[in-house]
């Protein structure tokens, strides 16, 4: 039997995931919507958990700009730069991108140290 500890994070616990991969060893980045306009697919506070190998967890925007944001997060545990970053787009360019009612979206990406 092993002495290992496994830790369970309960579901949408992003920031316990988020710790458990740094106390792992793993590069992490956090994203967190910090402001929104309009109509958003998620609203402030809503997280996405990046980890060095690729790995991630949450939503940020319901998919929309999620590869983006993901790359930002890998760029952030390289660099350690914090980065803000701003979506949204026009109704007509809204549902091609999947921010249906052409809101904005403004999300920090940080490093977790």
């Amino acid at each position: 039997m092993s002495d290992a500890v496994i830790k369970e994070y309960a579901p949408g616990d992003i920031l316990g995931l988020a710790l458990e991969w740094r106390n792992s060893g793993r590069g992490v980045a956090l994203a967190t919507v910090v402001k929104t306009w309009g109509s958003s697919p998620r609203p402030a506070g809503s997280n996405l958990v990046v980890a060095d190998d690729g790995r991630f967890e949450g939503s940020v925007s319901a998919g929309c700009v999620e590869g983006a944001v993901i790359e930002a997060g890998l760029e952030t545990i390289k660099t350690g730069r914090q980065q803000l970053l701003e979506y949204g787009v026009t109704n007509d360019e809204a549902w091609a991108v999947g921010l249906a009612c052409g809101g904005q979206i403004q999300i920090l990406v940080e490093r977790v140290e």
